[in-house]
């Protein structure tokens, strides 16, 4: 073995495709590529993710308590890369990057209609925002597009690396 740095420990344990963010603050949509969310329950849906406060989508998630998650194809990398790369406090990303707004069903933030699964969320819980920018969201949404089959996903490995899914392995389980 041999001893692997600190700040690196992330990219072993990356927790799931890199999706979209949209919030919705003062008149004004945002999107951000965010990359550190895991999933707390199953029914409900509770989603955790890490937004930091240094980010513009911060202070709108903390101010309306709602979000989409939209997760984006792996054919939407440079998009999405381009849009994690900028900040939306002075820019409209969707219009700069091509991406198309959506009313949501239940929140203010909208949906991206590029994406194939958009997920409205209201933030349940904000224990941990003020030690560790965490926000615990309740999904009360889901959509997909049925028109995209079988997309693949891109996962962020730390400082410009990806991967994209590979292939589908089906075990025996005991959860449906």
């Amino acid at each position: 073995m041999k001893e692997l740095p600190l700040a690196k420990v992330y990219q072993l344990l990356e927790p799931g495709p890199v999706v979209l963010l949209t919030t919705a603050h003062k008149g004004r949509a945002n999107v951000m590529t965010m990359s550190w969310h895991m999933m707390v329950e199953f029914e409900p849906p509770l989603v955790a993710c890490v937004v930091s406060n240094g980010d513009h989508s911060f202070a709108a998630l903390k101010a309306t308590g709602e979000c989409v998650i939209a997760v984006p194809a792996a054919s939407m990398a440079d998009a999405v890369v381009a849009v994690g790369n900028t900040t939306g406090r002075g820019l409209d990303k969707f219009e700069a990057f091509g991406l198309t707004a959506v009313p949501a069903a239940s929140v203010a933030p909208p949906l991206v209609k590029e994406c194939f699964a958009n997920l409205e969320c209201r933030v349940v819980d904000r224990r941990l925002v003020a030690v560790y920018n965490l926000f615990v969201l309740e999904v009360v949404k889901a959509w997909v597009d049925p028109r995209q089959k079988s997309p693949k996903t891109l996962h962020h490995r730390g400082y410009g690396t990806f991967v994209i899914d590979g292939e589908v392995v089906r075990l025996k389980s005991k959860m449906r």
